[in-house]
């Protein structure tokens, strides 16, 4: 099998598990299609196709469903492991977003405690860029640049980070992730989302 068919047929496996689960974690609350979307600023046609497995959605959009329903991000993604010890072998995180010019950001491991934690790889190539807008309140975000040069744009403060370089900032703002130089980057990456069972509740249903 050629290495595009493997991308392929990871990709429509992904989407199978996602829509699983949302549909799984909406019903388990009772809410509608039109609730989880509005909750989730998203169309409905978005959450209907996201459901079915027919949809590759964004990061973003990803992001907004979960925060929604009220659960960390590795619920949608990750297969259940019914083990103490969670392990991801090399090659094996989920990738959730490929950059224009081959950049890559992979979930390898995450926790819930009810707090998620989620550990990241992200490789930027040169020119990438990542933006994000604002996570669910109190989420926190660090990162360590393994080799390459980012740059880190928070709100209006912006800082350049080379190998070895660490940093630490609220991610419940606006902020992005870029590669200006000319040489790929690599940087680690943890993100801490409080409480994800603190209280969400959806937006009515239209009539």
């Amino acid at each position: 099998m050629h290495d595009d068919a493997l991308v392929d047929q990871s990709s429509t496996d992904l989407a199978v598990t996602i829509g699983a689960r949302v549909r799984q974690e909406r019903q388990a609350r009772g809410w509608t299609l039109d609730q989880l979307a509005a909750s989730a600023r998203v169309s409905r046609r978005l959450v209907i196709n996201v459901e079915q497995g027919a949809a590759n959605p964004s990061l973003g959009s990803l992001l907004r469903i979960s925060d929604a329903l009220g659960v960390g991000l590795p619920t949608l993604v990750a297969p259940p492991q019914p083990r103490q010890v969670k392990v991801t072998r090399h090659g094996d995180g989920v990738v959730l977003w490929n950059g224009k010019n081959g950049g890559r950001g992979v979930l390898v491991a995450s926790a819930e405690l009810p707090d998620v934690i989620g550990l990241w790889d992200w490789t930027l190539a040169p020119g990438d860029r990542h933006g994000s807008e604002a996570h669910r309140p109190g989420t926190v975000e660090l990162l360590q640049v393994q080799y390459g040069t980012i740059t880190v744009n928070v709100v209006d403060e912006a800082v350049i980070l080379g190998p070895g370089d660490a940093a630490s900032f609220p991610g419940d703002v606006a902020h992005d992730y870029a590669n200006p130089g000319a040489q790929p980057a690599m940087f680690s990456m943890a993100v801490f989302q409080p409480d994800m069972d603190a209280g969400l509740q959806p937006e009515p249903a239209s009539d």
